[in-house]
């Protein structure tokens, strides 16, 4: 887990409650924490039975809270309200955090934060909290599906509450549902959307390509390349870091959908073409990163080539140039406002790029050197150089794939400024 800077300092209280899926929220501390975020664990007394607040303080290198009546030992660090009694101070903690992550939130607390108890740390910290709330459900099927739980859900969703799961799996007593907790990566994945929500982009709608495509030779054959797909996942989640409407557009690849993204799967370059002309329309941004092939067979076999013969040779034709497309449609209507490219190249990279920089009609382009061991292809590092249409050249240090994607999203950004966001109700 690298530093997230969306996260760098910002205050998480994590409750937990008292349910097996408590050991995920040890996970889940340490994400955030190794992430950047401050976090301070407030468990109630059924979440000690299953995790001890010392494994919170040794994962978060805080104190945790379990005791709403304590009056011994310091205030909480960084907390509001100094001077005050160190029961009263707790309330602090509410006051100080940027957000409140309960997980897992089981029925009965659920329950109570519906109907306003406050009755444990925890509850009197979720009513005195002025941070948004993100409640991550664990409970056995029957209590999740009950109406009395689905009543409460409602409720506390009218109030601003935002859920996160729960997933279909195995519960503790056996049983299949979708009643589970969410595994700690994706809890992490909407913490970041939450947070991201009101951020520079906030309005705006960002399409971005990824992975690789596919050219069918037959059934069972294909031309493609070694893309994995990382660096344009990166770029669509530093979009949704900041408050985008992001769409990514990606060919096959294992990678999981950054939460909150629209992701349209696509397999030939034909069929990332036809994508990204049909949902680009009033985008502010687009981010070119797919390896999309440059050529496909002129037809695919309907039945396995066999081999006959020493040699076999294919006829090539090109593909759609999705660039090219863009440019023409962006004459006509302005959109997409910002356009950026990235360039893979084995050889004469700054050359190479700038040229496509011009005919692309592009307002930055990003260039990799694919034949760097320990960046571009199936790496999870990259070195890259960014340039710009006013001649502007920067090259950047290996870093990793989200940093690179951070990088380019901060220089898009002053390209926006005087750009109103896309008309309300535009997709």
């Amino acid at each position: 887990m690298e530093l997230i800077p969306l996260l760098k300092d910002k205050r998480v209280l994590l409750g937990v409650t008292g349910g097996i899926a408590a050991y995920k929220a040890c996970i889940l501390a340490s994400h955030l924490t190794q992430a950047g975020a401050q976090v301070d664990a407030v468990l109630t007394e059924a979440a000690t039975r299953f995790v001890a607040p010392l494994t919170f303080e040794a994962l978060t290198g805080r104190s945790a809270y379990t005791d709403m009546w304590r009056t011994s030992g310091p205030a909480p660090s960084g907390a509001e309200g100094g001077g005050l009694p160190t029961h009263i101070s707790h309330v602090g903690l509410a006051h100080a955090a940027d957000l409140l992550v309960i997980a897992p939130a089981t029925a009965n607390t659920l329950a109570k934060l519906a109907t306003g108890l406050a009755d444990n740390l925890l509850t009197t910290l979720a009513l005195a909290a002025s941070c948004p709330v993100l409640a991550v459900p664990a409970m056995d099927v029957g209590m999740w599906t009950h109406p009395a739980t689905q009543a409460n859900v409602a409720a506390l969703q009218a109030r601003g509450v935002i859920f996160a799961g729960p997933v279909r799996g195995r519960m503790a007593s056996g049983l299949e549902g979708e009643s589970r907790m969410m595994e700690p990566d994706e809890i992490l994945g909407h913490v970041r959307r939450v947070l991201g929500r009101e951020g520079p982009l906030a309005g705006r709608g960002v399409v971005v390509t990824a992975g690789p495509t596919r050219e069918p030779l037959d059934p069972v054959r294909f031309l493609s390349n070694p893309s994995s797909g990382r660096q344009g996942f990166a770029l669509a989640q530093a979009a949704l870091d900041r408050g985008a409407a992001a769409t990514l557009i990606t060919g096959p690849t294992h990678l999981p959908t950054p939460v909150g993204a629209q992701r349209v799967d696509v397999t030939t370059a034909q069929e990332m073409c036809d994508a990204v002309i049909s949902t680009v329309g009033l985008a502010d941004v687009l981010l070119m990163a797919a390896a999309v092939a440059d050529y496909r067979p002129t037809a695919a076999s309907p039945q396995k080539i066999k081999k006959r013969g020493k040699d076999l040779t294919l006829r090539m034709v090109r593909t759609p140039d999705i660039l090219s497309a863009v440019a023409a449609r962006r004459a006509g209507t302005g959109f997409p406002r910002v356009v950026v490219g990235l360039a893979a190249e084995s050889e004469d990279l700054v050359e190479n790029a700038r040229a496509k920089l011009t005919t692309k009609n592009l307002d930055l382009i990003i260039a990799n050197d694919i034949t760097a061991r320990d960046a571009g292809f199936g790496a999870e590092t990259n070195r890259v150089v960014i340039l710009d249409r006013e001649g502007g050249v920067e090259e950047l240090p290996l870093l990793s794939k989200s940093a690179v994607a951070d990088t380019i999203l901060d220089r898009l950004l002053p390209l926006l400024t005087d750009q109103p966001a896309k008309p309300a109700g535009a997709s």
